[in-house]
Formats: C-alpha cells, structure tokens, sequence
C-alpha cells in the first residue's frame, strides 16, 4: 500500500504531498544552502587552502558577530541604504519625468528618443570616469551613479506604459475636451501606473546594485562596498565573506519585495 501510495504522489512520500505548498517551497528552498555550507566546512576540514584563504563558516560566522557588536557593521549599512534610496529618489523622478515626456508628446519621442535609445547601448559602469570628474568620487559622485542606473527603467516603463494606454481613453479624454494637464492626471497616470510601478522596481533593483559599485570603483567612504575593498587592502577574507553575505541578503529582499509587490 504504501508503494502505492509514494507512486501515485509522483514518487515523494503521501505526508510530503499533505504540507502545504508554500511551506515546501521553503524547505526546498533552504536545500542547496545547507548542502553548499556542508561542501565549504568539508573543504576546511580537508585543508584544501590555507584558513587565510579560506576561512571556515564557523570563522565567518564569528567575524559577523564580532561586526555587529564592535564594529561599524550599522554604520556601513545606514550608508549603503541612505545612498541608495537618495539616488534612487532623484533617477526615479527624472527618469518617471522623461518617461512622460516621450510617451505622451511624438515630438518629444522624435526629438528625445533616439538620444535615448544610444545612451542605453552604453555600459553603466563606462560612465563611472565622466561622473567622476563632474562630480568628484565622494558622495555626490556616488550619488549621481546610483541615480543614473534608476533612470533608464523608470523611462523605458513609463514610455511602454503611456503609449499602451488604450485607444478608447484616450478619445473619451478628446471627447471630454481635456487639456494636458487633466489628461495626465486622470487618464495618463492612472492608466500607465502598473508600468510604472514594474519600472520603480526595477529601478530599486538596479539602484542596489549601482550602490555597491559606486562604494567599490569610486573613493573609499563608510559603506559595505567600502568594507569589501577594506578585506582586499588588508587580506582578510572573513570580512569580505561577510560584506557579500549582506550584500546578498538586502539584495534579496529588494528583489522579494519588488516581486511581492
């Protein structure tokens, strides 16, 4: 019986089937973590490299604790974030600004749009040297990279999202006698706001990522990209270890909550 079971449940066990789904879903989740760990501590106790090289998870872990209770691990943190958001804030309304612009005027997206179209084919990071020199490698040159790598999504939703509003609103808005202003705000914006939203978050995503090259590339200022190359300067790989495992985990829950909505 309890063959048949397992068979008829696609080969898992009956009482596996009976949890509920989000609940395996987590468990399965955490599988490949645990058995990576496994492989990084069996690697340490096989002395594959010197603990200099390869410190243990239990030294890592120590390394951690040591960060949060003596070290500047929440200043770093505060840093990373306020930077973040700042030049999140600033790209995202100039990108959601230019966005409107290209989707609502043709002569806009005649004149704006091709400039547009080139400024994307360029890497983000080819343009660390020129804002470098406009803006220096403090802050307002950490800034100005992480607001320009959340301009491009916001424009390029904006722009899909106003030019897909249907037809049918747009000529109740010409029916209506409205002028722009009132076209924008009741039939514009509420029509495109789902597109806007996915650029936002898109925008979030990429503001998070320019962060930490901003804090690697340009000066050295509090910050855990700045923590990273402080390991690499003075070779302590515990340390950079745990920069990338927080880097990892705010990543992440950028990219949750962007996918949660």
């Amino acid at each position: 019986m309890s063959r048949i079971t397992i068979a008829q449940s696609g080969g898992r066990p009956a009482a596996w089937q009976r949890l509920p789904p989000a609940l395996r879903s987590s468990v399965l989740g955490v599988v490949t973590p645990l058995a990576l760990l496994g492989l990084w501590q069996a690697a340490c106790a096989a002395h594959v490299a010197p603990p200099y090289i390869l410190p243990s998870p239990a030294a890592v872990a120590e390394r951690f604790q040591m960060e949060l209770t003596g070290g500047t691990f929440w200043l770093d943190v505060s840093s990373s974030l306020s930077r973040m958001l700042e030049g999140f804030v600033l790209g995202s309304a100039g990108g959601l600004a230019f966005g409107l612009l290209l989707g609502l005027s043709r002569l806009g997206e005649r004149l704006c749009g091709p400039v547009f179209l080139a400024y994307r084919q360029v890497a983000l990071f080819a343009w660390v040297p020129l804002l470098s020199m406009w803006f220096g490698g403090g802050e307002a040159g950490k800034v100005a990279f992480v607001a320009l790598s959340s301009f491009a999504p916001t424009v390029v939703n904006t722009w899909r999202a106003t030019r897909a509003i249907p037809a049918p609103l747009r000529e109740l808005a010409a029916v209506l006698t409205f002028g722009r202003l009132d076209y924008i705000r009741l039939i514009a914006l509420p029509g495109a706001l789902p597109g806007i939203v996915i650029g936002l978050r898109s925008a979030l995503i990429y503001a998070w990522l320019a962060t930490v090259g901003a804090e690697l590339f340009l000066d050295i200022a509090p910050g855990i990209g700045g923590r990273l190359n402080e390991g690499r300067d003075k070779f302590e790989v515990d340390l950079m270890l745990v920069a990338l495992a927080v880097l990892a985990v705010i990543g992440l829950a950028f990219s949750q909550r962007a996918a949660c909505g």
